[in-house]
Parts: structure tokens; C-alpha cells; sequence
């Protein structure tokens, strides 16, 4: 019998993502040391790309529920090291319960999923973000409920964040009014798929008007340093600031990944403003991450 990976948001149903979000929420609300039901297993956490959020989220998820992570930078594993994925993934599988991989290319993590015996978690790759919208999304349903037929603008970088968060309209249900620069746009393949759902502004203040809810995330992330400057000309007009929420609705709320660059992609009184979720988001990869692994581990 084939795992259950975790490798898009297209991977799981409405249905699902709203239990895994509702979960989340209780796992967060009303944690019971004694329940621990990821004893005895334990999880690898592969890493090309490192993150502070994602490896301790996994990490101390894993802990509360019974169970313990490895951590392999790419010092630790023949990964892209002369050894083929798949040779590794089936190494590795044979080794633990579930893998979480956070790489750059995307074809690793779905090739390292095609031969691996156990789940695999997409914990980031250049083209996804899955992980991330699943703490998102409980964040925003925690604040308003839930999200459908809502409208979200996504300004900035059509990056992995980005395609994720057409992922999650799909998904959900939601409109997206996305505004990127020339150049900039997100991949055209998945912003087709999610048909009308999608919605592309020539202006940030034009996606941005009468959302429900505005995110961002940095001009330049890891692996572009050196297109600092060329970023930075090209994104100067798509800054979320007060303009920008002004022109939203006026309960909405402002997110981002993290870390954020402020007076960059969000202007400090923004980002620490009232309308700012971006720490309750951060601290919910947790709670999300550990729905996640009880929904791939212990779900028959």
C-alpha cells in the first residue's frame, strides 16, 4: 500500500484541509501531555534550504506527541551528493516513520516521494509552500471564520508562497487578487488551472482593494542575493503599507511568512500594527504541523 504524501495542497480535499485547520485549532487550544501518539516513531527532516520555523515546529511537534526528529543538513546525507534520490529515499524510508524534506527543486521532493515506503512532507521547495498555508489558513479561520468566497490579494513575488496561495483557493474556495511585476508573475500553468478563482492587478492598490485579507512575503529570497538590487527596483511599487490597507476591507487582516524586511515588502506600521496576525501565524506551523503528522501517521 502506497503512503499518503504531503507534497501540495492538491493533494488533500476541502474536506480535508478544514479538518486538518479544525484540528489544529484544538491541538493548539487543549494540549494533553499524556496523548502521545507518535511514540516510538520518528521523523527525518531532510534540509538543503535551512529555516528556523520549520525545524522547530516539526521538531518540537514530534516531542509532544511522543516521538523524535533527525535533523540532516546537507552535510549529513548523500542527497544530491553523487547518491540518486531515489536511492536515498529508499535509504531513508526504510530507517523512519515520515520524511520532511525542505529543498530547492520540486522535482526532489516528488521523486524522493515516488520511493519512499513512508509519508513525505513538502516542508518547501522553490515551486511550494504547502506547510506554510496550512498555518495560514488556521490563522485567518481563527480571526474570521472560514475563508470561503472571501477575497485574498497576494502582493509582490509570484514565488512558492505565491503558488501555494492559489493552491489554497482552489482548495478552499477563496478569490485571489494577485499583483507582481512584470517578470515577477507566478508560474502560468498553475495560476491557469485555478480558472477564475485568480484574478491578476496591474497595481498593488488595485489587488488590494476590498480584500479580506493581504499578504506578502520578501523581495528577494534565499538563493536570489544576488538579484538584491534588480529586486528591489523591480518590487519598489508593491510594498504593503497603510494606502494599501486602507483600500482593503476595514477588518482586514495582514500576513507574512517570515522574516519580513520592513520598510522593504511591509512598512513597519504595518507589519506592527493592529491588523498584523504575522507572530499568531508563525506560532501556528506548530499546531499545523502537528494535525499534519497525526492526519499522515495515524489516519487509517
Amino acid at each position: 500500500m502506497q503512503p499518503r504524501h504531503f507534497i501540495s495542497l492538491l493533494d488533500i480535499s476541502g474536506n480535508e484541509f478544514r479538518g486538518l485547520i479544525k484540528r489544529a485549532i484544538a491541538l493548539k487550544n487543549h494540549r494533553d501531555p499524556d496523548y502521545q501518539p507518535l511514540k516510538g516513531q520518528v521523523l527525518a527532516m531532510v534540509f538543503e534550504k535551512s529555516s528556523t520555523g520549520t525545524r522547530i515546529s516539526f521538531e518540537a511537534g514530534m516531542a509532544h506527541f511522543g516521538g523524535n526528529a533527525i535533523f540532516l543538513s546537507p552535510r549529513d546525507t548523500q542527497l544530491g551528493r553523487g547518491e540518486p534520490i531515489e536511492d536515498s529515499a529508499k535509504v531513508i524510508s526504510s530507517m523512519v516513520d515520515c520524511i520532511m524534506l525542505r529543498t530547492f527543486k520540486h522535482e526532489t521532493v516528488t521523486t524522493f516521494a515516488q520511493h519512499s515506503s513512508v509519508p513525505v512532507i513538502n516542508g518547501l521547495t522553490d515551486e511550494q509552500h504547502p506547510c506554510q498555508l496550512l498555518a495560514d489558513m488556521q490563522t485567518y479561520f481563527e480571526e474570521r471564520g472560514d475563508i470561503q468566497g472571501k477575497t485574498v490579494a497576494w502582493i509582490g513575488d509570484g514565488n512558492n508562497m505565491c503558488h501555494s496561495y492559489i493552491h489554497a483557493a482552489t482548495v478552499l474556495d477563496f478569490k485571489l487578487h494577485i499583483a507582481a511585476p512584470a517578470g515577477y508573475q507566478p508560474n502560468k500553468m498553475i495560476s491557469v488551472a485555478a480558472d477564475d478563482r485568480v484574478r491578476f492587478f496591474d497595481t498593488a492598490l488595485a489587488a488590494g482593494k476590498n480584500a479580506d485579507l493581504i499578504v506578502t512575503d520578501v523581495w528577494a529570497s534565499m538563493g536570489q542575493e544576488d538579484e538584491q538590487k534588480q529586486r528591489h527596483s523591480a518590487f519598489k511599487d508593491y510594498q504593503v503599507n497603510a494606502d494599501i490597507m486602507r483600500a482593503a476591507h476595514k477588518d482586514a487582516l495582514f500576513m507574512h511568512c517570515l522574516p519580513a524586511h520592513r520598510g522593504e515588502e511591509v512598512s513597519a506600521e504595518i507589519m506592527d500594527g493592529p491588523q498584523s496576525i504575522v507572530f499568531a501565524e508563525a506560532e501556528n506551523r506548530l499546531h499545523a504541523q502537528k494535525a499534519l503528522l497525526e492526519f499522515l501517521l495515524c489516519t487509517k
